[in-house]
């Protein structure tokens, strides 16, 4: 079993922290909120003061935070990961960042003798509870096959997707079609209710017909249709409005990068700003459909 230093101890991090614990692994966890990581020990996990503690001794070093900046200031600022790691050790980020960024500290861990992946997930909050997680991997097939056995503790669903910075290219391009079908979803499911259509009459055709997709069929917009998405519990995340809309601002940025247009994916993100500006940055992403529904055609 290997010795494990995982950084980021929030809704994602914590269940995937927890999975190898339960696989048996020595797991140092370090949160710059402490309590995140003191409230874990009872299930087994060590608990650092300082990311030096947590992974001066580690095999393999995670980390699972929100933006692209916390990723660098975590891994190169002089108290951070690559300063203290011990030789051969593995980094991978499992953060959804931006493929500059990452092709960037990929650079830099190369420079330092660091292996690095990029291994963000697909599945939000309840697949890491359920360790149901797809798990889209880039950087050197032979690091991946070794870190493979410990992604299979929180993923059911490991690719690697090529080399530095193109597990961030699948995520990116994975979340801006989400992003882009939940809004179509909404909008058939608003539209169809102020038609006359049942919700629920319309799900029992469109799920089985051309409409069909993951944002209809595993994560209804509409309440009281599937039991156990964020709609029919008052649109509690799930997956927060915010972090679409992070996910739409990076695949924004991956297109300029590219020189790639994008127009779908820009009218999304267009709509996800405006709803989460309204006050619904926290409610989950499906909630869209509470506030297009009130908007009014010109």
């Amino acid at each position: 079993m290997s010795v494990i230093a995982w950084i980021g101890l929030g809704h994602m991090g914590a269940p995937m922290a927890l999975h190898l614990v339960q696989a048996g692994h020595t797991v140092k966890g370090f949160d710059v909120v402490p309590v995140l990581s003191q409230a874990l020990v009872k299930d087994g996990l060590q608990a650092a003061a300082s990311i030096a503690e947590a992974v001066k001794d580690a095999d393999v070093v995670f980390t699972m935070v929100q933006t692209s900046e916390q990723v660098h200031d975590l891994c190169l600022q002089p108290e951070g990961i690559f300063a203290h790691v011990k030789p051969g050790v593995i980094y991978v980020d499992a953060s959804s960042i931006d493929i500059a960024m990452t092709t960037s500290l990929h650079e830099a861990a190369k420079s330092r003798g660091i292996a690095m992946l990029d291994a963000p997930v697909s599945g939000g909050v309840g697949g890491a509870k359920a360790a149901t997680l797809t798990v889209m991997v880039g950087g050197d097939l032979a690091v991946f096959n070794a870190v493979k056995p410990i992604f299979q503790t929180y993923g059911k669903n490991i690719v690697h997707a090529g080399g530095a910075g193109l597990g961030q290219a699948a995520k990116i391009c994975n979340n801006l079609i989400l992003g882009v079908t939940m809004v179509g979803v909404c909008e058939g499911f608003m539209l169809a209710e102020k038609l006359g259509l049942n919700s629920k009459t319309f799900f029992d055709i469109s799920s089985v017909s051309s409409g069909q997709c993951w944002s209809m069929t595993s994560y209804c917009p509409a309440p009281n249709i599937l039991p156990n998405v964020p709609s029919s519990h008052d649109y509690e995340p799930g997956f927060m409005a915010k972090m679409m809309l992070k996910d739409l601002n990076l695949a924004k940025h991956a297109a300029d990068y590219v020189h790639a247009m994008t127009p779908m994916s820009d009218e999304a993100l267009n709509l996800y700003q405006q709803y989460t500006d309204a006050g619904n940055a926290e409610k989950d992403f499906s909630g869209i459909i509470t506030w297009l529904a009130n908007l009014k055609a010109e």
